[in-house]
């Protein structure tokens, strides 16, 4: 899948979860949402490959569900670089649940888009 479909395809999950789960996952506009689908992105390019590789022996240990750690972290990451009043997860245990959703749902549109 191209860059920016994956961009607007994370910006729409975004709304959906903060509609899903009003009181703990907010985006106060489509407009955050790109911002923090465009920040995501550069996070995941630039700082999530290091955590992998020093997380790699507990990744081993869990059988990789400690990347579900990792990929909540970087929702955390881009709430404090969007901004709190713009993105906000009110807790990790929420950013866990959002990194499960987004992961669950991007690999069923990617397969969709890499199916064509």
């Amino acid at each position: 899948m191209k860059f920016w479909q994956r961009i607007l395809i994370d910006a729409l999950l975004f709304l959906a979860i903060a509609g899903f789960f009003r009181n703990s996952f907010q985006v106060s506009s489509v407009w955050y949402a790109l911002v923090a689908s465009l920040v995501l992105a550069i996070l995941n390019a630039a700082i999530k490959p290091f955590l992998v590789i020093l997380s790699l022996p507990i990744t081993f240990l869990t059988l990789g569900l400690f990347s579900i750690v990792i990929n909540a972290a970087m929702l955390e990451l881009t709430s404090f670089f969007v901004g709190a009043q713009n993105f906000q997860i009110a807790n990790f245990g929420m950013a866990m649940l959002a990194a499960v959703i987004m992961s669950i749902c991007n690999a069923i549109i990617s397969s969709y888009f890499n199916a064509e």
